[in-house]
């Protein structure tokens, strides 16, 4: 039996986790703490190329040959399977996959273009099943785990954002499926943020007080607070799965 100081220990040692978006904000803040608990990370980026050389240039100088990149547009389904290989030619391996990688903008009814359906539904959901479809059998070897950021707007639509709604609300649908057709060597769970950080776009201060206003602990989280709860799941949640875990403040319970 696992004693108390066992069981608060975060030892991820030689496990290998594979963050897409990794590069920066809360994929950056995740890489950080599970390379921290002893993880090798392959950390997946599209555009942000020097912020993830930045990222591995501080990691690897803490661990050596810890970290890897891999550049890819997850848009493109049949390159997919190139960046799970990336992990088994490195490590030999694969324990933890997280799909973090996150279109976000506004698409009001009437303005929607099928770029924008196409963007939103790839990089939220499309890309996140196929990655995991191609995970899998890695995944199944080490008794892995899924750990997908959802989005407390899967279950309460945002103003706007009518697509990336939709998006969030099938990745939520898609932590359920994949726990049903993976255990029981695989879990997958999920983590929705609330008012974590504000996006890149232009958000006016008005706006930014009504979200924090309508939290029950009447603040903004913290990319940390998202970080510490991925790494709950992936090294100390092993009778969890199928589960979201609302990050919000209290958000999500508002009327």
């Amino acid at each position: 039996m696992e004693t108390i100081d066992e069981m608060l220990k975060s030892d991820l040692t030689d496990k290998v986790a594979l963050i897409t978006g990794g590069a920066q904000r809360v994929g950056a803040m995740t890489a950080r703490l599970l390379h921290a608990a002893g993880a090798n990370l392959v950390l997946h980026y599209r555009n942000s190329r020097q912020p993830a050389l930045d990222l591995q240039s501080e990691l690897n100088a803490l661990r050596k040959n810890s970290v890897i990149l891999v550049q890819a547009d997850l848009l493109e389904t049949i390159k997919l399977k190139a960046i799970i290989k990336s992990c088994i030619e490195q490590w030999g391996r694969l324990d933890i996959l997280i799909n973090n990688a996150s279109s976000f903008y506004p698409t009001p009814i009437g303005k929607v273009s099928e770029r924008d359906w196409d963007d939103l539904i790839g990089s939220n959901m499309k890309a996140p099943f196929f990655l995991s479809q191609a995970a899998a059998p890695y995944l199944e070897q080490q008794k892995g785990c899924i750990i997908s950021i959802v989005d407390i707007h899967a279950e309460r639509p945002m103003e706007g954002h009518s697509v990336y709604n939709m998006a969030k609300a099938g990745l939520a649908m898609l932590v359920k499926t994949l726990a049903f057709e993976l255990g029981p060597k695989v879990r997958v769970n999920g983590v929705s943020p609330g008012a974590i950080m504000w996006p890149d776009n232009d958000m006016d201060e008005l706006t930014k007080q009504r979200i924090v206003s309508r939290t029950y602990l009447k603040r903004k989280g913290s990319a940390q607070d998202i970080a510490r709860t991925v790494l709950f799941l992936a090294a100390h949640a092993d009778y969890i799965s199928g589960q979201i875990i609302a990050v919000d403040g209290g958000r999500s319970l508002y009327l």
